[in-house]
């Protein structure tokens, strides 16, 4: 059993609309999957207000309702008592006590894992890559093509790092590819989608979309041919409403494509099950 997790930021289910990008026409291979493999989840929580990145994050990477925990849905770098969650009970732990190899595939622009621990403020998943050291990537697996980088291309790295070349989306998803061959689980993050989101840019919003999908047709042609299973879903919903620059109540989509799709999505109904759904995927193999 060999899964790949996609993390997508800010992508929640909505009707076509005119301030909708999410559309066949800007992103025919998500829609596809939305459409083929998918059912809506709950990412509220039931905690009143709008759904944020530290707590549905939180939640989605442990297994439990961070939102009603800290009694409040909490946005941006995970505080205290987020961290103390995360830190304790987490996939990446629960995987490795299953002797589960893991990678995240982001690659950090830094030099040794001791770099990131320093940081002040840290992502969730930041958090949970530092409790599994291992799995952090630096800038030199960027450089070798064993890893990826936040915007899929590198093109925002050009300047900084103009020995690390910029690639196509399809690259990407071959690097990712090799990735998950030699790993039991494999996570990538893309939060491009959610900062276009806020933007209430909807020329910007297509064009990461359109990026993305051109990553994630190709990644769906290298991984069904190996027999790898594909879990995809958002911490909230943004983008599929950018006429308004912040989050949304929608439902997001959860969706598991490959080998033991069925069973997997017939497990998750909100954020909440997410990380007990791959637990039991790899339980079950």
């Amino acid at each position: 059993m060999r899964v790949v997790f996609l993390f997508i930021d800010g992508v929640g289910l909505r009707e076509r609309a005119a301030d909708n990008p999410v559309n066949p026409e800007v992103c025919p291979a998500l829609c596809r999957l939305i459409r083929e493999h998918s059912r809506p989840i709950d990412a509220c929580l039931g905690v009143e207000g709008l759904p944020q990145s530290a707590t549905g994050q939180a939640t989605m990477f442990t297994g439990v309702n961070c939102a009603a925990a800290m009694g409040k849905h909490c946005e941006g770098f995970p505080g205290p008592g987020l961290r103390k969650i995360i830190e304790e009970n987490n996939l990446f732990l629960q995987l490795r006590k299953r002797s589960k190899s893991v990678a995240f595939a982001d690659a950090y622009l830094i030099e040794s894992p001791e770099e990131l621990a320093a940081r002040r403020f840290k992502s969730v998943t930041t958090v949970m890559a530092l409790t599994a050291p291992e799995t952090i990537r630096t800038a030199n697996e960027l450089a070798a093509d064993s890893a990826l980088f936040q915007d899929i291309t590198r093109e925002t790295i050009q300047e900084r790092y103009p020995d690390i070349p910029a690639i196509t989306p399809q690259m990407a998803a071959e690097h990712l590819y090799t990735i998950a061959c030699a790993n039991d689980f494999t996570l990538y993050e893309f939060f491009q989608t959610d900062v276009s989101g806020h933007s209430m840019d909807y020329t910007r919003a297509c064009a990461v979309l359109k990026a993305y999908d051109k990553f994630l047709e190709k990644l769906l042609q290298l991984i069904e041919v190996a027999g790898i299973t594909l879990v995809m879903t958002a911490d909230h919903g943004n983008i599929e409403r950018i006429s308004d620059r912040g989050h949304t109540t929608n439902p997001v989509p959860f969706i598991a494509f490959g080998p033991k799709e069925k069973e997997i999505r017939a497990r998750v109904e909100s954020l909440t099950d997410v990380t007990p759904a791959v637990l039991w995927a790899f339980d079950a193999a």
